[in-house]
This record gives structure tokens, sequence and C-alpha cells, in this order.
């Protein structure tokens, strides 16, 4: 019942058997699956602690147990139970391995986050792909400082290694140290010449640096590599409204747009380039689609039971 979505209907049954005494084996790990399935974490860990109280080694009750507490926003709680059971087993929903290095982060054991991402993709804890693995994911969460060391590191011991420059590059644009990230990816475009994210990311990079030529050029080059790509238009259409061509700007960004109608910032450059070829009805009605997605994704605030 709780793999077929119905978990309120099976917590009804399991209620009662939980009621018995002694409780049935097993009834109290399916409670805490049922109620984490609810995203009720609170009453879960309660239930998934009395199923390991009743039987310590109950390696899916550890592991829910850590993915509860991690949800809970309790990542030193959920390392110890994350550490006991970091296999997969039948009831697995989400890598185990995975949110114990998301753990590990949130703790700030990098080391330790960086040996629990190699174990999930199977990469030796100390090698180069390990590192660099790590920088990546270091990155998505904002450890800027730490994810540039890993991804040097990474460096240092595989010179050669694909995207060790390019992810350099990426933590070099977040942290707006835009001479930096356009040595880094002009490295990694040589190395991965057909790499069109990579033309994208200079595109990027020469742009915020103020250079529209050869933010112009790569993202040209971008397109011809990545045609199904919406990013290279959206940049290139920013980009040729920096240089005072709306014209061709709308070319791109209609195509974007054709794409992906969902973006908010295609609709927003579109209305300011029918804005300067003076389509002014054109422009309100994109302004207009722009304001609308972005009201519509914004985080609403919930009632807090």
């Amino acid at each position: 019942m709780i793999d077929r979505g119905l978990a309120v209907d099976a917590l009804k049954q399991l209620d009662v058997l939980a009621a018995q005494r002694p409780v049935p084996t097993g009834v109290n790990r399916l409670r805490g699956l049922a109620l984490y399935t609810t995203n009720d974490f609170t009453d879960a860990d309660v239930a998934l602690a009395s199923a390991l109280k009743q039987d310590p080694h109950d390696e899916e009750s550890a592991q829910l147990r850590g993915l509860t507490l991690f949800r809970m926003g309790r990542p030193a709680a959920a390392i110890p139970f994350l550490e006991s059971a970091s296999n997969w087993t039948s009831q697995t929903r989400v890598d185990p391995n995975y949110v114990l290095a998301l753990c590990y982060v949130d703790t700030n054991q990098y080391d330790n986050a960086r040996r629990a991402f190699a174990t999930q993709y199977g990469f030796a804890a100390d090698s180069a792909p390990a590192y660099l693995l790590a920088a990546r994911m270091l990155l998505r969460r904002d450890y800027l400082i730490v994810a540039q060391q890993f991804a040097t590191k990474a460096l240092e011991l595989e010179p050669q290694l694909p995207l060790a420059h390019s992810l350099l590059g990426e933590v070099a644009l977040a942290g707006e140290h835009l001479d930096t990230a356009i040595a880094e990816f002009e490295k990694e475009r040589l190395r991965n010449p057909l790499d069109g994210s990579i033309y994208d990311r200079l595109g990027d990079a020469y742009s915020r640096a103020g250079d529209y030529t050869k933010a112009q050029q790569s993202l040209q080059r971008a397109l011809l590599l990545e045609p199904t790509t919406t990013g290279p238009y959206i940049l290139l259409g920013k980009v040729l409204l920096k240089r005072q061509d709306p014209a061709s700007a709308v070319m791109y960004l209609e195509r974007a747009e054709k794409m992906d109608s969902s973006n908010y910032i295609t609709h927003s450059l579109l209305g300011q380039a029918y804005r300067s070829l003076g389509r002014a009805e054109d422009a309100s009605r994109e302004t207009e689609v722009s304001h609308k997605i972005q009201a519509a994704n914004e985080p609403k605030l919930e009632t807090l039971h």
C-alpha cells in the first residue's frame, strides 16, 4: 500500500498492529516508512527509533532513520545511522552514500564527504576523479573555497583530467573572478574542443567582463555544437542587446522561447528587445508573461503544523 501511494491508509492498519503487545516485528519500521513518505518526519523518527530498539541490526530502519534525521535538518545525528547502513537495500529510496556525503558537507567533514561521493560513483577515495566529483558537489552547495581546493588537487593528481579546468572556471565565475574564469575555460576549450558547454561558459564569462565581441563569438560556437540547448540562445540575445542590436537579439530570443516558453528571463529580454524596436505592444506582453512566470515560481510560505 505504501509503494502504491496509499501511506495514509497503510498507517490505519499499522496503528492497529502497533497497539498490540508485544508489537509485531517490522511494524514500527513500516510505520516509519509510511510516516516518512507523508513527510511526517518527527513521528517517523519516533517509530524508527522504536524499530531499532526492537532490532538494533535492522539496516533498513537505520538507513531510513538517517534519511529522516537529514530531512529534519539534523545531519550530525543522521551520520551514525547512515554510516552503519550505507548499502542499498530492498527499501532504498535515495542513495544513502549521497545523503551521507551531504551530511558530512553540512558538518564540515569535507574529506569524509569526498569518500562517500567516491563510494557512490565507484571511484577510489583518493583518486583524481573522486576529488573532482566532490568539487562539483561542493560547488553546487556554494562551498567555493573547498571546491577550488579539491579541483586543484584533482589536477595535481591527473593533469589531463577532463573538465577539471572547466570546474575551476565555474568556481571562479561563481566568485566573480572573471579573468581567472576565462583563463580556466580557455584551457578546457583546448582539451575539449567539441564540448559546447565550455563555449557557453566562456560566453557568459566574457559577457560579464564586458567583452561582448568575444562573448558573441563564443556563444555562436556553442550554438553550432549544441543547437538544442536554450542557454546559448538566451545569453546571445542578452549580449546582442548590450551591443545595441535588438533585431538580431529578437531572432535568438524567439528561438529560445519556442524551445522553452517557461523561462521568465527569455520573456524579459524579449520585452527589452521589442521595446528597443518600438514594438510597444509586444514588449508589454512579454514583460507581463515574464512577471507571471516569475511570480508563479516564487517559493510560498507554508503553514507550519
